[in-house]
């Protein structure tokens, strides 16, 4: 009889996918969420997955074998409540991945503030084109698979290595519970202001993190990001470092600043990428120096050339052949919601992107205006995730948008924090708008309450030409479709 395993909260992006993986191993899976919606409500059917719309103690009946209980269930939920009270085992989602996927096999395991989702599907792909037949288990859903996990044929698997917490009772890191043997440092920067209280309690985890790879291991670490530089003194295992080659490359505007500090010399970098078009679109792959290969690609921005590069100097060092590295990034389709054209209609183009981090956001719209030369961009932001809401970036926000032609910010909601923590948008639009009026009576900033009133104030504004970036991390009261019914 096939085992069950039951998931509360399956409806999250890693539950679900977690849920795959199980299924393709042969449990019996059932879940139980309270927001059962597309697109995971859709993938979970596809996978016979029934899942349970609201949470209650009689989603354990009949008893499973074993309970996952998702990062977001909290105590005081009444289905975590009957599963404490009857006894049941239960163990977090990354627990169960590492005793039933993990053990055995090669994890590489992709980490940073940004880029995590992108990288770890550039991997997935890169593996596939050469024949390794990887497992992978990404926070979102690469387009080149259409679904964010997939059991291993062999040996390999790749894993977004998420800073978050684990579960209500396991406050580490979901990346503490994955043993790298592979161990991409992409970036480092504070996030998740709703768990650490200052970028030094993250720093902490990724020390912590870098202990558990071991000497027969591998850690590629971004050359040009001086916070991953500090961390390496923590590695006990092989480091390679990547960068760009910032003294041939036909370049996008303002780089991080390199590792080895002001004056310093930068630690050399193994892998190096040069850009051959200033929007990313083509860049070249070198080794200690040597041109190895060229890539070209739909991607855009030096952002995604640092994913790219940091995919190929993973492949290569585990001995991929050049060619098939190539041709798995030049094929790279993209992943859902990183800038990720939903529709053009009357010769607008309207986006849908995750950004919610300033860094975030200004790199995508630099490599956005890049490539778009002087169409006119419009970013429509709603603040939503815990971080965003409040005001750790307060006063980066505003130069955020530098590579924008309007911006409109939505209001966030407060959500139990109080008026003095929450975001202050009014103070960011008065800023963009003295910095950098409009001529005439139109302001180049504004204020929202929420997507019907974006979609109102866009009305007889949008011209044939516009790029319309909707960045949001949830659905923004269905905006994009709003934005279609008007430009239809």
């Amino acid at each position: 009889m096939l085992k069950h395993l039951h998931i509360i909260g399956i409806c999250g992006t890693a539950m679900a996918g977690i849920a795959a993986l199980a299924r393709e191993a042969g449990w019996r899976v059932t879940g139980s969420d309270a927001g059962v919606y597309p697109p995971m409500s859709d993938f979970l059917a596809g996978l016979a997955i029934p899942v349970a719309e609201g949470f209650g103690a009689g989603n354990l009946t009949p008893a499973p074998d074993l309970v996952v209980v998702g990062n977001a269930i909290s105590r005081g939920n009444p289905e975590l409540e009957a599963l404490l009270d009857s006894g049941l085992p239960y163990v977090s989602g990354p627990e169960w991945l590492q005793t039933h996927v993990l053990q055995g096999r090669h994890p590489v395991v992709v980490t940073g503030t940004h880029g995590k989702t992108t990288t770890t599907s550039l991997m997935a792909r890169v593996w596939e084109e050469a024949g390794w037949g990887p497992g992978f288990l990404i926070g979102g859903i690469p387009l080149d698979f259409g679904f964010g996990a997939r059991a291993p044929q062999g040996p390999w698997i790749v894993i977004e290595g998420d800073e978050y917490d684990t579960a209500f009772w396991d406050k580490r890191p979901k990346f503490l519970h994955y043993r790298p043997k592979t161990l991409i440092l992409h970036n480092l920067e504070y996030d998740h202001a709703d768990i650490y209280p200052d970028l030094e309690a993250i720093r902490t985890q990724f020390r912590l993190l870098l202990r558990t790879v071991p000497a027969s291991g591998l850690v590629l670490a971004n050359g040009d990001d001086p916070e991953i530089e500090a961390l390496l003194t923590h590695a006990h295992s092989r480091v390679i470092r990547y960068g760009l080659d910032e003294s041939r490359t036909a370049g996008l505007p303002e780089s991080r600043p390199r590792a080895g500090g002001e004056g310093g010399s930068p630690p050399s970098r193994q892998f190096t990428a040069r850009l051959d078009q200033a929007d990313g679109r083509v860049w070249t792959v070198a080794r200690d120096g040597e041109a190895l290969f060229t890539v070209t690609w739909n991607q855009t921005g030096r952002h995604n050339v640092m994913n790219g590069l940091a995919v190929a100097a993973a492949a290569l060092c585990h001995g991929m052949d050049p060619a098939r590295v190539r041709d798995g990034l030049s094929a790279f389709r993209g992943v859902a919601r990183r800038l990720q054209q939903r529709f053009e209609i009357q010769g607008v183009t309207v986006y849908d992107d995750f950004a919610h981090h300033p860094t975030a956001i200004a790199t995508t719209l630099r490599g956005l205006r890049a490539s778009v030369g002087g169409d006119r961009i419009w970013v429509i932001l709603e603040p939503r995730s815990n971080t965003m809401r409040r005001r750790v970036h307060q006063e980066r926000l505003a130069a955020a948008f530098e590579a924008a032609d309007r911006v409109i910010l939505a209001r966030p909601a407060a959500r139990g924090l109080p008026a003095e923590e929450l975001l202050d948008v009014d103070s960011i639009v008065a800023t963009i708008n003295r910095e950098r009026p409009l001529s005439g009576n139109e302001p180049r900033a504004l204020v929202v309450e929420g997507a019907a009133e974006t979609v109102a104030f866009l009305t007889g504004r949008v011209l044939p030409g516009d790029r319309l970036v909707v960045m949001s991390n949830g659905g923004f009261d269905g905006i994009h479709e709003r934005l279609r019914s008007l430009l239809s």
